[in-house]
């Protein structure tokens, strides 16, 4: 089975600047995309200000109902709540989602962050998907990536395929490590930063092999950190990118990272 999956931080479906509508072109940029399954972050699940303020172009659904469409399936994890309303993940997918389950990981009272499980039908087997946000502070971050090894671990059986994705704010590449060896997983670019030839073989010689790098995505505009990120476990990866350029940088303040799988 073939898979085309996305992850992408909307940024609450305004733009970076001025807080202008972008939920109608983002929707036509999700389409162009042809994903099968579809990570999403910092989902505005509803917001009266917006909604009064820009009452011609503001969607009345919430944004994920708004973006999934008539003909796809979609799941929402309430993270924040405020007065005026709430946000959180998503997915949004072209196969039925069976079951969804939000787990707050919030580490302290300032951020709001969860992880949304949601177990998918596929024709071949049932795919663990889990949406992430962690916080901005290295302490919250690493709880919270414990908190996600804890959940994956008790949630989606051993020999089960699973898709973890999101905004992981990990920007100095620390976690990765722990994800690989606590779940078993592979980032997908992986396979793009170990392809060095002699260079990687002569640190492997010198014990100073270079870590293996995600890519970059923030700021949409010109990428340098390393925010955000997909891993794979039980199936292979036959490619990834980062889609960047004057488009996607009016669309967020991050840029989405598109992978196409192959289940093994």
């Amino acid at each position: 089975m073939k898979l085309r999956i996305a992850t992408y931080n909307i940024h609450k479906g305004v733009s970076s600047f001025g807080n202008r509508p972008r939920i109608h072109a983002l929707k036509q940029a999700l389409t162009a995309m042809g994903a099968d399954v579809i990570f999403l972050q910092e989902v505005q699940g509803r917001h009266d200000q917006l909604a009064l303020r820009h009452a011609a172009s503001w969607p009345a659904q919430s944004q994920h109902e708004f973006l999934a469409g008539d003909l796809q399936h979609s799941a929402y994890g309430v993270n924040a709540v405020y007065d005026h309303g709430h946000h959180g993940n998503a997915l949004l997918s072209n196969f039925p989602i069976a079951s969804a389950r939000n787990q707050d990981v919030s580490d302290h009272a300032y951020e709001a962050r969860g992880i949304l499980h949601c177990v998918l039908k596929t024709p071949d087997a049932d795919v663990h998907c889990y949406v992430v946000h962690l916080g901005l502070f290295a302490g919250s971050r690493k709880r919270q990536t414990e908190a996600l090894i804890s959940a994956v671990a008790s949630s989606a059986p051993a020999n089960a395929p699973v898709i973890i994705a999101g905004d992981f704010n990990d920007w100095g590449n620390h976690l990765s490590d722990a994800l690989r060896t606590g779940l078993g997983v592979t980032e997908v670019f992986d396979e793009r930063s170990t392809k060095q030839g002699l260079r990687t073989y002569l640190r492997q010689l010198s014990g100073r092999e270079r870590k293996i790098q995600p890519a970059r995505t923030f700021p949409a505009a010109l990428p340098l950190l390393q925010l955000d990120r997909i891993y794979v476990r039980g199936f292979t990866v036959e490619s990834a990118q980062v889609l960047h350029g004057p488009m996607w940088a009016r669309l967020s303040d991050h840029a989405p990272i598109v992978a196409t799988l192959f289940l093994k």
